[in-house]
């Protein structure tokens, strides 16, 4: 069959969700790309070009991010975003697939995992994100104040793009424009973002357990950056110890955005890992 490259919204439960679906091939296997935090599918523009070599691949924009939908009545726990990307799936007649689940979209792949065990065969974590609790219920209380969504905004714009990515990356000097707007241009476009985010604050649950990771038998890759500021390394060591069927690799030279930093060593970890022929 000839290649299709798909990118459209659909809507989910209550929410609209944004993909870039690109299926190369009716015999490849499935992979399903989650994003970080504050990120979108765009952050793995320079990783999907080496994944179509071997896979039909799938990239969502994660709720309120990207260009998803930022309805304030959608539940933004990881749990229901973890239960949105299944519907999603099943609506494309998706029954099993592979996933990758950059930082706080490793801990939705967890979640989705955990919840779905039969749906996902592997599954790769790049610097994802774990043991982080709930946001306490004073934080949450103040959520509901007027102008809260200001707040998020105005210390967004005062840290700056500039200040964000040099603390993702080991290399500032592969920080370009393209980037700059890949990361910006959502927050600049709407400000109902701002207010979502203070929903997700409050439908923020703790993150999954030790004993509960412990249940969790489907074959894990852990790829971490040596120089990862934002989930550390020690992160995906405590993982590694917590799943009971994962390996983990950490890249020299790279921080926390592997994705853009590492796109082909990424790559050939991934590929190795499925067992994918050379």
């Amino acid at each position: 069959m000839e290649s299709q490259k798909i990118k459209g919204v659909e809507r989910v439960d209550n929410i609209e969700i944004y993909f870039e679906y690109e299926q190369m091939d009716d015999s490849f296997p499935t992979l399903v790309l989650l994003h970080g935090f504050l990120s979108s599918s765009f952050s793995f523009r320079k990783l999907v070009p080496y994944l179509t070599k071997e896979f039909n691949v799938i990239s969502l924009d994660l709720p309120p991010f990207g260009q998803s939908g930022k309805d304030y009545r959608y539940t933004y726990s990881f749990r229901n975003m973890a239960k949105s990307v299944v519907q999603f799936l099943k609506g494309k007649d998706i029954r099993t697939f592979s996933i990758i689940g950059h930082s706080m979209g490793g801990q939705i792949s967890l979640q989705l995992i955990k919840s779905h065990p039969n749906l996902v065969e592997h599954a790769i974590l790049l610097a994802g994100s774990g043991y982080q609790p709930s946001y306490s219920e004073k934080m949450k209380m103040v959520s509901y104040l007027p102008f809260f969504s200001f707040g998020i905004k105005r210390y967004l714009q005062k840290s700056g793009i500039e200040k964000n990515l040099k603390n993702v990356v080991h290399d500032p000097a592969m920080i370009d424009d393209e980037m700059r707007q890949g990361y910006l241009g959502p927050f600049i476009k709407k400000h109902d973002i701002f207010r979502a985010l203070g929903r997700m604050l409050r439908d923020k649950e703790i993150d999954l357990l030790k004993e509960e990771l412990a249940d969790i038998h489907t074959p894990c890759l852990l790829i971490w950056g040596r120089h990862d500021r934002v989930v550390p390394v020690k992160i995906g060591q405590r993982l590694h110890e917590d799943l009971p069927n994962s390996e983990l690799v950490v890249l020299e030279d790279s921080g926390h955005l592997l994705p853009e930093e590492k796109p082909e060593e990424v790559y050939q970890l991934i590929k190795g890992f499925l067992g994918v022929a050379k």
